[in-house]
């Protein structure tokens, strides 16, 4: 980084020393820090920033969570969920609300997709809730301004796709469009420009497949075809990043079930596990699992609209699973999450 733009942060102290103190402040603050002058708000609002911050070891992962809100008072009600994203620290054990995007203040659009990317929330897809029909919406999220920016929209409209984030850019793939048609196309989201860019197709369609980053890979997993609607294929496809190529992998995913929000990776990023039939002290069946790195937040219910409960699993194969303390506002069910580096 250019030294001179780091010049005179704290007056009085040394160059140095006023970036070592920013640098260590929890991103909860950065908001009303950016307040305080145009410095500052440069500062916190720089990708360079952010880069010195991971590479320092004080960023934060914590998990961002598409879950039905609580009713509101006095409301009637209608029977359909709405949906917010909630954040969950593991370090703190702390929950908060992501602000509502702004075209949709009422509730998130029905299996809208989370992924993030240097310190970004993405948010893309799903169903408008009033008509539910599919909507091509793309949003981003800074953390450090909390507030959403509608981009390009997606190029196609598709629905229950797989989707993964790295290096700036959002990856999706499959799913299936407004005929119900399974895809096999796939495209690139550049955060920073705000454009799009076409990939070469996967080999086969996959419908209600996940997506999972593993380093410079993006894994579509599992899935189905048109005409073989609900029979979910045990293999994956694998693009690699940097070559720009698809791979093939058999037996990736050897359970008969949909892979959606519920595909881990082990412990040393080589394979994957289906979270919703690993054995954990939850009380409850595994819905839903996101990978923080040190630890894993699983969700789950005991049945059909019951309340959501929470297990954070340490690190490793046979890590041990603790139960995570929830309020009413947050035990919503959770139809999907991601991990999010701030």
């Amino acid at each position: 980084m250019d030294e001179r733009d780091w010049s005179e942060l704290i007056p009085g102290l040394p160059e140095e020393i006023g970036l070592e103190c920013l640098t260590r402040m929890h991103y909860s603050g950065h908001r009303m820090a950016s307040c305080v002058c145009r410095r500052w708000r440069h500062l916190f609002q720089s990708k360079d920033f952010y880069y010195h911050r991971k590479q320092t070891g004080f960023t934060h992962k914590a998990a961002c969570l598409v879950q039905a809100l609580p009713a509101q008072s006095g409301s009637k009600p209608t029977g359909q969920a709405r949906y917010g994203i909630s954040l969950f620290d593991p370090a703190t054990q702390g929950w908060e609300r992501v602000e509502a995007v702004p075209k949709y203040p009422e509730g998130l659009p029905m299996f809208c997709q989370l992924a993030s990317t240097e310190g970004k929330l993405i948010l893309m897809g799903g169903w408008d809730p009033s008509r539910w029909e599919p909507v091509r919406d793309v949003f981003v999220y800074e953390f450090t301004t909390r507030r959403w920016t509608q981009c390009a929209d997606m190029p196609s409209t598709r629905s229950f796709f797989a989707m993964g984030a790295a290096e700036g850019k959002v990856l999706v793939a499959g799913g299936h469009d407004e005929s119900k048609n399974a895809l096999r196309s796939a495209w690139a989201f550049d955060v920073k420009e705000g454009v799009w860019s076409e990939l070469s197709g996967m080999s086969e369609e996959r419908d209600e497949c996940e997506g999972v980053v593993m380093g410079s890979e993006f894994w579509v997993v599992s899935g189905y075809g048109t005409e073989t609607q609900g029979v979910f294929k045990s293999s994956a496809e694998v693009y690699d990043m940097r070559t720009g190529e698809w791979r093939r992998a058999e037996g990736a995913w050897p359970v008969s079930r949909c892979p959606r929000s519920c595909v881990g990776v082990v412990s040393g990023g080589n394979s994957l596990i289906c979270w919703a039939e690993a054995e954990a002290e939850t009380e409850a069946p595994v819905q839903v699992g996101v990978d923080l790195g040190d630890w894993t937040l699983v969700a789950g219910a005991a049945y059909q609209g019951a309340p959501h409960g929470f297990c954070v699993r340490e690190k490793g194969q046979k890590g041990k699973f603790t139960k995570v303390s929830v309020c009413d506002d947050y035990s919503g069910y959770v139809q999907s999450g991601c991990c999010v580096e701030v």
